[in-house]
């Protein structure tokens, strides 16, 4: 019970919190701008947050413009986590897989928990269904690293595990080819919007 109550009051935070401060006014739960998410950006208004602090699975440091003229799926994971991630890997998977290879975007994970590794990481994407289906980053780093990035994407995390899992925002951002922020969502959602979204963003090569 208290799980679900820590995660709520997460939850609620980051509906408030997925578009707060960005510098273009959002669209909350519409389909303006060809968007479907709770929150959804006009074409070159609102640039995603710079990542480049955090070294990827394979221990190379990452950079997100080095994703440029890829479509990108921002996402927020705990690989050892038991109850909403699973659930929303596999929605994402079951998006990304409705879309031809060459539409799916490249999935970036942000880890919520300091103590991912590359085995726990590559376990958790395989055993949600999305390791196979296009290129993946899942970025690690210690607690105070990765919570840069919370903040710039207005994530909250939980500073202590409930029942053995860190309640935190479960929060998507998709981004175009040229980096910039589109649509945001918030699990659980309906993966048809999030294949109708990527299937526009990979279909707008003037990106």
């Amino acid at each position: 019970m208290l799980v679900a109550i820590v995660l709520g009051l997460g939850v609620g935070f980051g509906v408030h919190r997925l578009t707060a401060g960005t510098a273009a006014a959002p669209t909350t739960v519409s389909a303006r701008f060809g968007m479907h998410g709770e929150a959804a950006w006009a074409e070159g208004t609102q640039p995603a947050p710079m990542i480049d602090t955090l070294r990827d699975q394979t221990g190379k440091l990452f950079s997100l413009a080095s994703l440029r003229g890829r479509t990108v799926a921002i996402v927020f994971f705990d690989s050892h986590c038991q109850l909403e991630c699973p659930l929303e890997g596999r929605e994402l998977a079951a998006a990304e897989q409705s879309l031809p290879p060459a539409q799916r975007p490249v999935l970036v994970a942000v880890s919520v928990n300091p103590l991912d590794t590359p085995a726990s990481t590559a376990s958790a994407m395989k055993a949600w269904g999305l390791g196979a289906v296009a290129p993946w980053h899942w970025l690690m780093g210690t607690r105070k690293q990765l919570a840069a990035v919370w903040a710039a994407y207005h994530v909250y995390v939980s500073p202590h595990p409930v029942n053995g899992d860190i309640a935190h925002t479960e929060a998507v951002y998709l981004v175009d080819r040229r980096g910039y922020m589109r649509s945001g969502y918030m699990y659980p959602f309906l993966s048809g919007h999030v294949t109708s979204d990527l299937r526009t963003l990979a279909r707008n090569r003037g990106d």
